[in-house]
């Protein structure tokens, strides 16, 4: 289970605002869980580009974890929240990234993030001295690992098919970390208290992908093997 680290006292921590709208929220109004996806990624996006750390080095998600705050809540349509953002712990060529979404001051949702960096090849790099020298007092010495948990699929998992759009696609041709979280909210049956998707390995283009689920749990499986993994808990 990913613990999620406290707001740093001290380092660099980036705030976002903006609205939920029409394409964030559920037909109960509600904001999605690939809403809050969306949003998370934004903020991190909008951080990077912000900070100056060689803006054109692109990062992919790992793991990501949402769970409600104490006492917190789902956003709705129409209101304003303020992501704020920071580094939340360091590997070698990894970095964690937590989140607060907050309403009228409050952090109604809590988020951490396993992201890694991927050098002109498109294969994983260090993090580089640059990047501690911006992001390091926030993380506090917290040392995180690149790894994911094995996606092991139930025996008793029901399968279908799960089809790519086009509109679920990045620019490096894999689907979106977004449209992946659009899957679980598939499958889910109402509101959720915590989420968790393990990303395996790249969805791309043209590849068929089954989905498989059982209680609280899905997998996005290609051929043999599994993708993607996520749980989920009811409030």
């Amino acid at each position: 289970m990913t613990e999620l680290a406290d707001r740093p006292v001290l380092g660099r921590l980036f705030a976002h605002d903006r609205l939920v709208r029409l394409s964030d929220a559920g037909a109960d109004g509600v904001l999605r869980l690939d809403g809050v996806a969306r949003f998370l990624q934004d903020a991190a996006s909008d951080d990077w580009i912000d900070s100056g750390v060689e803006p054109e080095r692109t990062w992919v998600v790992r793991r990501t974890t949402v769970r409600l705050a104490e006492g917190g809540r789902w956003p709705v349509l129409g209101e304003r929240v303020v992501i704020a953002t920071w580094c939340s712990g360091t590997g070698p060529a990894c970095a964690e990234r937590r989140s607060d979404i907050e309403v009228d001051g409050t952090v109604v949702v809590e988020a951490a993030a396993l992201w890694v960096p991927l050098d002109r090849s498109g294969r994983p790099g260090r993090l580089g001295p640059a990047f501690e020298a911006t992001y390091g007092a926030a993380a506090q010495g917290r040392r995180v690992s690149g790894r994911v948990r094995p996606g092991l699929v139930l025996p008793d998992a029901t399968r279908r098919p799960w089809p790519i759009r086009r509109a679920d696609l990045d620019v490096a041709g894999h689907v979106n970390n977004a449209a992946v979280w659009a899957a679980v909210t598939e499958v889910t049956t109402g509101r959720v208290e915590r989420a968790t998707v393990d990303h395996h390995g790249p969805l791309s283009a043209g590849t068929p992908v089954q989905m498989l689920t059982a209680p609280g749990r899905m997998w996005l499986v290609t051929g043999d093997e599994v993708t993607v993994s996520a749980e989920f808990t009811p409030p």
